[in-house]
């Protein structure tokens, strides 16, 4: 696999842009793909963009997968500022944002969208591959308008192989979803995504999140202090099935926490019996506590992003690199980009395809 030299634009339109996710047309298929540009770090002294062998990693790992439930790697792109990963486009949207919008929902439905997820990880895990950043934000839907929608996994920038007899120890990922080992500083295998994946569950059918505080340092105390419930509250319609799949998920020793393989023989996903089915059948998902949370979620999302672009925009303007226009063309930018629906003009002349 050779990164290709030819300019970006002259084979790729851009047509709408998100964050740092570009949507694009091929132009000699007219196709539609993602864009993702990752800024590189300049010098080992910089602060500032993603270190090379970082994006090599994720470029090697997406090389590896071909999964109907993992997004695929279709090309990439480089010049001397940024990487383009170019991308299967997964224009579905989020799999919380489907939901929210249903009227009602059964746990017999919310399993199969988890039977999904534990899909694509069981093809990631064989290949002793850890995503170690599964979150709501990162399930996707590749079409929302069919009757059972496909999920995507997508974002494998924290991905790593594990190796086996090789100690792995960081401290990454969403505080809010991340296993005990990594609050701890232990070493990190496959089991820190079926943990994430019990926080999915749990949240799903709640609308509550199970370790969530008002700090970073709460949230990870919590996890670390194995501090969650049932709050009746959120889980009065909830099967005992269902619970009983998220507490084995959420098992601080990893030597306990169910495998990939166990998650998809729990009766919550693979009744063994009509009474089973039934229960999946008549429990319902929160799905009023559901949107509230979603739209919690969406706005400090929102906030986050609008943060980051007014203080990018005053690093511009203390470099005095750029204008005072150019800063306020930033900011409203930025702004503009939380309305995924708004389609952006900009030039791409500064990307050529990567060598």
């Amino acid at each position: 696999w050779h990164w290709r030299s030819v300019r970006f634009p002259n084979e790729y339109t851009d047509i709408l842009s998100f964050a740092v996710v570009k949507r694009c047309t091929e132009k000699s298929t007219d196709k539609e793909y993602a864009a993702k540009f990752i800024k590189k770090r300049m010098s080992r002294a910089s602060r500032r963009g993603v270190r090379r062998e970082e994006i090599e990693r994720e470029v090697d790992i997406l090389l590896q997968i071909q999964h109907p439930n993992v997004v695929a790697l279709h090309d990439v792109y480089e010049n001397r500022t940024e990487v383009v990963l170019i991308l299967e486009l997964v224009s579905g949207g989020e799999l919380f944002d489907f939901l929210a919008q249903k009227e009602t929902l059964s746990e017999e439905e919310a399993s199969q969208f988890i039977k999904q997820v534990l899909d694509g990880v069981k093809y990631l895990h064989s290949k002793r591959i850890a995503h170690f950043d599964l979150k709501p934000e990162n399930i996707m839907l590749l079409d929302r308008t069919v009757p059972l929608p496909r999920i995507k996994l997508i974002d494998f920038g924290l991905a790593h192989v594990i190796e086996a007899g090789v100690d792995f120890k960081n401290i990454f990922g969403t505080p809010e979803f991340v296993a005990p080992e990594i609050v701890n500083y232990e070493p990190l295998g496959l089991e820190a995504d079926m943990w994430s994946i019990g926080v999915i569950t749990y949240i799903l059918l709640s609308g509550a999140s199970p370790f969530l505080g008002d700090t970073n340092q709460e949230t990870l105390g919590n996890i670390s202090a194995m501090n969650y419930n049932f709050d009746e509250e959120f889980f009065n319609n909830t099967s005992e099935l269902a619970k009983s799949f998220i507490r084995r998920l959420l098992e601080k020793d990893t030597r306990k926490r169910m495998t990939i393989q166990e998650a998809l023989n729990h009766s919550w996903i693979k009744p063994v019996n009509h009474r089973q089915a039934l229960v999946k059948r008549l429990s319902v998902v929160n799905l009023e506590n559901l949107r509230r949370q979603y739209v919690r979620r969406r706005w400090k999302l929102s906030f986050r992003i609008v943060a980051l672009c007014n203080h990018l925009t005053r690093i511009m303007k203390k470099s005095q690199k750029a204008p005072e226009q150019d800063g306020s063309f930033l900011t409203s930018n930025c702004q503009s980009t939380l309305n995924s629906s708004k389609i952006l003009q900009f030039s791409s002349n500064n990307y050529p395809k990567f060598p």
